[in-house]
């Protein structure tokens, strides 16, 4: 079979998928630019009659969503720098000195990824709340990255043993301290794994709800994802126009995210395996 028709053949194997992952997009995007009068128009219809723009402009008065959309980059960066400044030590350490159960270490810090937030989250707002962090954004800060510390440490770990030691070693023959070599050598060499790690911390704390939801209470505090919550509860009548346009700046950073760095995400997955 020639290039052209196993090509034509993956695309069309591939189709359903792809529907299936840009029709929310594509939902999205016409809804977000009907006026309020065409969105439950009968039969419906894809592209509207007239385009509003004002329904992006609407939002950024209405629920002050520029405030959150801040709130959110904030939190994440945040809980990503934190996390990697937990986690690579830690990989470091596991991947360079003999621990004992160190396979079973690495065998619970996966484990530790099946447990949901909700089942922590009683015990999370009592320990935020005891220590006054409530509507605080220090404590999704801290929160996020308790839950994505162990998957990073784990990423981080295997990746870190497929760099020699050799090179670490020469090095120190030329008079490197530890801490040199770690910083001029080993790290730069360790960015790819980084980055992906750092890559999927940011986008666990920037898609979550439920913590900013038990931690965040006043509206000034709120994050992206709470700010499209209260856009649809709480009243009798919903501006889906309004609501596609926010959730449409929400997510499409991400999705820019991961179109730009997709064979690095990929890659990612696998590092984890990598002996």
């Amino acid at each position: 079979m020639s290039y052209a028709r196993k090509s034509i053949l993956f695309w069309l194997l591939l189709s359903p998928l792809l529907i299936m992952v840009l029709l929310p997009y594509a939902v999205m995007l016409s809804t977000a630019l009907k006026p309020p009068t065409e969105v439950f128009t009968f039969p419906p219809r894809w592209l509207p009659e007239t385009i509003d723009l004002s329904n992006f402009t609407v939002i950024w008065g209405k629920i002050d969503f520029g405030r959150a959309l801040l709130n959110s980059l904030y939190v994440s960066v945040g809980a990503t720098i934190l996390t990697l400044l937990l986690a690579i030590p830690a990989a470091y350490a596991m991947a360079r000195y003999t621990l004992p159960a160190r396979g079973a270490l690495r065998l619970f810090l996966l484990l530790t990824q099946m447990i949901s937030p909700v089942v922590l989250i009683i015990g999370i707002f009592r320990m935020m709340s005891a220590q006054g962090l409530i509507n605080d954004h220090r404590s999704l800060i801290l929160a996020y990255s308790g839950f994505s510390v162990a998957f990073a440490v784990w990423m981080l770990q295997s990746y870190f043993e497929t760099i020699p030691r050799e090179i670490e070693e020469a090095a120190h023959i030329d008079g490197a301290s530890w801490f040199a070599s770690l910083r001029h050598i080993f790290l730069p060499l360790a960015m790819p794994a980084i980055g992906v790690t750092a890559i999927f911390t940011f986008i666990a704390a920037w898609t979550d709800f439920i913590l900013a939801f038990t931690l965040l209470r006043t509206p000034d505090k709120l994050t992206a994802t709470m700010k499209l919550f209260y856009l649809v509860s709480g009243t009798y009548h919903v501006d889906w126009n309004e609501v596609m346009a926010a959730t449409l700046v929400t997510t499409v950073p991400i999705a820019v995210i991961f179109i730009l760095l997709q064979k690095q995400i990929v890659g990612g997955l696998a590092l984890g395996a990598v002996k």
